[in-house]
């Protein structure tokens, strides 16, 4: 096993364009680290450059101990699984994994041992004398594991292995080769653009945006502090709700959206006290679909931390429902939103959904039993100690300390 440190990388292309600009990350031994962010942020790039797929124009690059800058992909000591499995066909799956170690002239016995333990470790002993068009998509995923697997290698190189798979397949993978790298304890970069298979899979993530890293750290860290406006509305399924809003200071301090005034109490305040000196200035208000319930469960909520809107779509999920309501206001418009946006394809949906002018759509993830039907008014109830703020300036966290713990350095 080793460490792979990334000392100021970069990959600039011979027309100027900076793929991956000035990276520093050091990923530590045994780790499960993700890369992730946006199609075009340089994530696979990184990758492909720890492999020696990809010169690396700027920077030093370690694996352990070595500089790799310069050694060939076949004496770094790593194995990689790509997102098409890159089985040969005419071969067995015995034949395919065991391929690697007879480039190398292992001995048979050797080989038998190592393929044999893979397989076990897999559920693949029976799939063994099979050709990969006999098997499923989840069966080639494992086949591939196992071809780096049996390389003990100090590293395993991970490139949106899951994505050619279905939904249920990959949320079964996922936990599975999540279960594998804490096994086995080898040092493993994993790129994807999913982030829900970041937030679950990794020890730690590194989000990227256009080439630099955002923010490094914990998943759950991420998700309920991130530095910036871009790490906030990436991580998170739905996405973060940012709003235009404005800090008022009447007596307690609110968060005013369009018409409507959202009381923060003591405890939003201890946990983001720089908000205070935001007082008659403008923000970014982050609210996660999660932390809006239908004040109809929840009995008597006061009116100081309620929206109200009214429904336009309702998606009714058996486990919750899917609540997309309009209220006077506007979404955020920054560099970082609009970029989110085109990620996620959010202007399609609001234009489909049919907000009228100076509405700005929300999505609430409200309990299973709320009845609420299109068209109907809606009450909405925040969870003002789960709110986030934003510079819209300089879009970075509202917090006390900048820059946040995760900060790239």
């Amino acid at each position: 096993m080793a460490q792979v440190s990334f000392e100021r990388v970069s990959k600039v292309y011979p027309d100027g364009t900076r793929a991956v600009n000035d990276i520093n990350l050091e990923i530590n031994d045994g780790e499960f680290m993700v890369l992730v962010g946006p199609s075009g942020c340089g994530k696979t790039t990184a990758l492909r450059m720890v492999a020696g797929l990809e010169e690396i124009s700027e920077g030093v690059l370690r694996i352990g101990d070595r500089i790799v800058n310069h050694v060939p992909s076949r004496d770094r000591d790593i194995a990689m699984v790509f997102q098409s499995y890159a089985l040969y066909p005419h071969l067995s799956v015995y034949e395919n994994i065991a391929f690697g170690l007879r480039l190398k002239k292992m001995p048979k016995s050797e080989i038998d041992a190592r393929v044999q333990r893979a397989s076990s470790l897999l559920g693949l002993e029976e799939y063994l004398k099979r050709k990969p068009r006999a098997l499923s998509g989840g069966q080639r995923q494992r086949v591939a594991m196992g071809r780096a697997i049996v390389r003990e290698p100090s590293a395993f190189l991970m490139d949106e292995p899951l994505s050619n798979l279905d939904a249920k397949l990959r949320v079964q993978m996922r936990a599975e080769i999540a279960q594998l790298q804490d096994d086995l304890g080898v040092t493993t970069v994993y790129v994807t653009h999913d982030q829900i298979e970041a937030m679950t899979m990794g020890d730690r993530v590194a989000v990227m945006r256009k080439g630099e890293l955002q923010q490094v750290d914990e998943p759950q860290t991420l998700y309920d502090r991130p530095l910036n406006l871009f790490v906030g509305g990436f991580i998170g399924s739905p996405a973060m709700n940012m709003l235009d809003a404005t800090i008022e200071q009447n007596g307690s301090l609110a968060a005013v959206v369009g018409d409507q005034r959202i009381a923060l109490g003591t405890e939003t305040l201890s946990q983001r006290p720089a908000l205070k000196s935001f007082a008659g200035r403008k923000v970014v208000l982050g609210i996660r679909p999660e932390d809006l319930e239908d004040a109809a469960l929840v009995g008597d909520a006061p009116t100081d931390d309620v929206l109200v809107g009214r429904l336009e779509l309702r998606e009714a999920l058996g486990s919750e429902v899917m609540a997309h309501f309009a209220i006077k206001g506007a979404h955020a418009e920054t560099d970082e939103t609009r970029e989110l946006k085109d990620d996620t394809g959010a202007p399609e949906t609001e234009s489909r959904i049919g907000a009228s002018a100076g509405e700005a759509v929300l999505v609430g993830r409200f309990g299973a039993r709320s009845r609420i039907k299109e068209g109907d008014e809606v009450r909405a109830v925040v969870d003002t100690r789960a709110l986030h703020f934003f510079d819209p300036e300089t879009g970075l966290g509202i917090y006390d300390d900048l820059p946040a713990k995760g900060a790239p350095k």
